[in-house]
């Protein structure tokens, strides 16, 4: 039986070149890219970028190429995105690792959306939003700017002016306190710890909204000492999430 010589690469698993091109498939950025999917598409479309770099990170991890916490430096710097451009009848999407085209296709509309939170509710929500978050920016140890963000997603969802104790907010703020005295990132709390199943742990979640998602924003951004929002983190998911929303409004006849 043969065994894998060399790792599959970005440039043979999407026929391109270039610095991504060289790189290894690695399971962090397929995480990424199939979170950016639910997002924006609402399920990971099969053949599409996210699927393929699976397929091909899996095979790398297990010819001992790569390892499971391994993600590229490109799509921890620049990001992973997913973007829908809508024409009559379908839906273009172009799946992209930093300012690399990994994939384009079109899609027939509407595309799917990921089930509701609550019945009677059209949308993803909230709660979803930071799931995908969670999954994106996974690795990412949380921060003061996260922990504004996810305390203010889960207070607009919840249509009330604070969080309470026990809540994925207060968790978030926790581990920001906690990883504030941490020196190792390795030790610290990830924003996949508090994240995970977000939606079952708001008391209460809703649709995302072009509204919350720019409360959400603005909580990220005013305690970052940069003032920026992090790629595929909460502020961006919650974006992607509301953007999609209001999309699929548009398209909804009278």
């Amino acid at each position: 039986m043969s065994q894998q010589q060399q790792p599959t690469r970005y440039g043979y698993a999407f026929n391109f070149q270039g610095d991504l091109g060289a790189k290894s498939v690695v399971p962090v950025d397929a995480a990424k890219m199939q979170a950016a999917e639910t997002v924006v598409l609402g399920k990971t479309e099969k053949g599409a970028a996210a699927s393929t770099m699976q397929s091909a990170a899996a095979k790398n991890e297990r010819a001992g190429f790569v390892g499971h916490d391994q993600g590229s430096d490109i799509a921890r710097d620049q990001g992973v995105a997913v973007s829908e451009t809508h024409v009559p009848g379908r839906g273009i999407i172009t799946e992209s690792i930093g300012d690399q085209v990994v994939g384009k296709y079109s899609a027939a509309a509407p595309l799917a959306l990921p089930s509701m939170a609550e019945e009677g509710t059209d949308g993803i929500t909230i709660g979803e939003a930071l799931e995908a978050a969670g999954l994106a920016a996974g690795r990412k140890p949380v921060d003061w700017s996260d922990a504004a963000a996810v305390q203010a997603a889960e207070i607009r969802a919840a249509e009330r002016s604070s969080t309470a104790p026990g809540d994925v907010g207060a968790a978030a703020q926790s581990a920001a306190t906690l990883n504030a005295r941490t020196s190792g990132s390795k030790d610290k709390i990830k924003l996949a710890d508090v994240l995970t199943d977000a939606s079952e742990k708001l008391a209460i979640d809703k649709v995302a909204t072009k509204r919350e998602a720019e409360g959400v924003m603005g909580a990220e951004m005013r305690n970052d000492p940069k003032m920026t929002t992090y790629p595929g983190g909460v502020a961006a998911s919650v974006a992607a999430a509301a953007r999609l929303n209001q999309s699929d409004n548009s398209r909804d006849p009278d």
